[in-house]
């Protein structure tokens, strides 16, 4: 099978380390610090071992972690056909590892961005190899969601989207094709409901638990927005709103006060253990979380 390098161990990228090696695509999983290895890897488990109970299929964990390597060097990329960053949505964090990936990674690898809003085309311009950069927008938990945005840049390669599409089929999604621009579709449009909706808490109009149960009530969502801003992350809402922001110069994109102090106070949600809502100890698997147990209690603000 294809060796699949996944840069970033947090919550996107455990999931996709565990999508791919479920897959049967071996799997070099690389993050700069290694408490987050150590971290994705436990999640990686303990998914693994409820993934039957959760709705998925069976997994035999130690059949899913012996496809998966491990580590904080880069070299562990440099044999693979393609790699998947998924990194802070922050574009010097991006721009340093993407010329450093660029020298590691053998010449003809295809590089993915799993990224929130930054268009494809300026990451691509980063490396020496446009025509092999291809975009993917994974959704949270990643085992679990059969669908992703595919975002070609402008200088993809047909044979580049070509093999993310095989990739991303052999993983059980639906590859939806969208042209490159900030944010793509997702995004675009759930930035600024997740936003508004946190300015509603912010001025005192309702409560998070009030805001989220009119989506739930009256439109049929399974999920409010700000409890989905938790499931992705307060502090990955923020930093994909504040590129909105700078690449649209719109002030409809204005960031709320409230997810940035959230953000600066660790509040980032399920991962953290508190955001809107609060969920005790911090999030060990968002598949888990998304999937079992009571409603969280809504955060009092």
């Amino acid at each position: 099978m294809t060796l699949v390098g996944v840069v970033g161990a947090g919550v996107m990228g455990a999931g996709v380390a565990q999508n791919l090696a479920q897959a049967g695509h071996d799997v070099a999983l690389v993050d700069n610090t290694p408490q987050a290895v150590t971290k994705a890897l436990s999640t990686i488990e303990l998914n693994s071992r409820m993934s039957r109970l959760l709705g998925g299929p069976e997994l035999d964990p130690d059949t899913i972690l012996g496809r998966i390597k491990a580590g904080t060097d880069l070299a562990l990329l440099a044999d693979a056909d393609l790699v998947i960053e998924n990194i802070t949505e922050n574009w010097e964090l991006k721009r340093g590892l993407y010329l450093e990936m660029d020298h590691t990674v053998q010449p003809d690898a295809v590089f993915v961005a799993n990224t929130s809003a930054i268009p494809i085309t300026r990451l691509a311009s980063l490396t020496t190899r446009p025509r092999q950069f291809v975009g993917v927008h994974f959704m949270n938990p990643v085992p679990m969601k059969p669908a992703v945005e595919l975002i070609p840049g402008h200088h993809t390669s047909p044979e580049a989207l070509e093999k993310v599409r095989d990739l991303l089929t052999s993983m059980g999604k639906k590859a939806i094709p969208v042209n490159d621009a900030c944010g793509f579709v997702s995004n675009r449009v759930l930035m600024l409901t997740v936003n508004e909706a946190a300015f509603l808490v912010h001025e005192g109009v309702a409560d998070a638990e009030t805001v989220d149960e009119v989506f739930r009530s009256c439109f049929g969502h399974p999920m409010g927005p700000l409890q989905t801003a938790d499931l992705i992350g307060v502090d990955t809402i923020l930093y994909s709103i504040e590129v909105l922001h700078e690449h649209f110069a719109d002030s409809k994109y204005r960031p709320c006060p409230l997810l940035k102090q959230m953000t600066d106070a660790g509040l980032h949600g399920r991962k953290s253990g508190q955001g809107f809502y609060s969920y005790g100890a911090p999030a060990a698997s968002s598949a888990a979380v998304d999937s079992g147990g009571s409603r969280p209690t809504a955060a009092t603000r």
